[in-house]
C-alpha cells in the first residue's frame, strides 16, 4: 500500500496482483486496457488548521462518487503550488480507497526540491529537470491543460477538518458534525445514557486508539502535530481511559527518529502511544487482543 507514494513525485506506478508481478518477473508480456484519465484541477490554499488528511478524505469521498475504478487521476492547476511533496504523497497514497488504479502529480519544481532535500546532487537534479522538459512531462502552469476524459474541481480553501466513518474511509463527516453523526451511529448508547443504565463498556465507546496507516504517518506535519497535541495533553494531566488500547506504528523508521530527536516521542509515550512496530498493523486489523475484561464485555453484550 506504500507504492502509491511515488505518484506524489510524478512517478507512474501502481500495485499489481501476484500473477501480474510473477509474469513481469519472468519476462512475460502483460496486456491492459488504455485507462481513462480524470483530471483533478486544484485551486486555492488550505485554511489554517486544515491538514492533508482532511484533503484526502474529501478526495476519497469525491472520487468514489465519480466511479473512478480502473481509471487514472492526474492533479493539475494553481493549487499544486500549495502542496509540498509529503502532502502530495499523502493524497496519492489514499488512491486505493477511492477505487482508482492510480492518482499522480506531475513533475515540477516541488519534485526537484524533494530530490535536493533527500541528497541528490545538483547534476542529478538538473538531469531530471532537463529530461522531464524534453519529454513533455514537465508541468507548466501557464500552458493549456491536457485533454482528460473528465475534469473535476477541488478548492483547497473549501476543505474543512473531517473524520471518516463510522465504517468506510469514503464516509467523510465534517468535524463540526461529528457529534450528530456519532448519535446517529450509536442510538443504543444515547438511549442507555438517557436512562442512566450505561455499562462499563457501551456501544460507541473507543477501545482502540492507534496512530497508524501509511497515509497519515508519511506526513511529517501530521505526525509532529500529533506529538504537539500529546505534549499539551500530557501537560494538562490528560490520559486515555484504561480500556483504550493505544499504539503508534509508523510506516517508516524515519518517523521514530524525528519524533525522538524533537522530544515529542516522550509526550506520546506518556499517553501510551509507544512505537509498537513499523508498517501496517491496526489499520489492517492487526491490533492484537484487547484487554480481557474489555473483550469479555464486548463478546457478552
Amino acid at each position: 500500500s506504500h507504492t502509491p507514494m511515488i505518484n506524489g513525485l510524478g512517478v507512474v506506478g501502481w500495485g499489481v496482483s501476484g500473477m501480474e508481478g510473477l509474469a513481469a518477473a519472468l519476462g512475460e508480456p502483460l496486456a491492459m486496457l488504455l485507462p481513462e484519465v480524470v483530471g483533478c484541477r486544484l485551486a486555492g490554499r488550505f485554511n489554517p488548521g486544515v491538514t492533508a488528511t482532511d484533503l484526502v478524505l474529501t478526495m476519497t469521498e469525491t472520487l468514489r462518487c465519480l466511479d473512478v475504478v480502473g481509471k487514472f487521476v492526474e492533479y493539475f492547476g494553481p493549487g499544486l503550488s500549495a502542496l509540498a511533496a509529503p502532502d502530495r504523497a499523502t493524497v496519492a497514497n489514499m488512491t486505493p480507497e477511492a477505487g482508482a488504479t492510480m492518482s499522480y502529480f506531475p513533475i515540477d519544481a516541488e519534485t526537484l526540491r524533494y530530490l535536493s532535500a533527500t541528497g541528490r546532487d545538483a547534476q542529478h537534479v538538473a538531469l531530471v529537470e532537463a529530461y522531464a522538459k524534453a519529454q513533455g512531462l514537465w508541468y507548466d502552469a501557464q500552458a493549456a491543460p491536457a485533454e482528460y476524459s473528465a475534469v473535476i474541481e477541488i478548492d483547497l480553501a473549501a476543505i474543512e477538518a473531517s473524520v471518516a466513518g463510522p465504517r468506510q474511509p469514503h464516509e467523510r463527516v465534517p468535524l463540526r458534525a461529528a457529534a450528530h453523526a456519532f448519535s446517529a451511529a450509536c442510538p443504543v448508547r444515547v438511549a442507555q445514557e438517557a436512562a442512566g443504565t450505561a455499562a462499563p463498556v457501551n456501544d460507541g465507546d473507543i477501545v482502540i486508539a492507534a496512530i497508524t496507516s501509511c497515509t497519515n504517518t508519511s506526513n511529517p506535519a501530521g505526525m509532529l502535530s500529533a506529538g504537539l497535541v500529546a505534549r499539551n495533553a500530557a501537560a494538562r494531566g490528560l490520559k486515555p481511559p484504561p480500556r483504550v488500547k493505544t499504539s503508534l506504528s509508523p510506516g517508516s523508521r524515519v518517523v521514530a527518529d524525528y519524533l525522538a530527536r524533537s522530544g515529542l516521542q516522550d509526550s506520546l509515550d506518556a499517553l501510551g502511544f509507544h512505537v509498537s512496530g513499523f508498517g501496517c498493523m491496526t489499520c489492517v486489523g492487526s491490533s492484537g487482543p484487547l484487554a480481557a475484561p474489555v473483550a469479555d464485555a464486548i463478546t457478552g453484550h
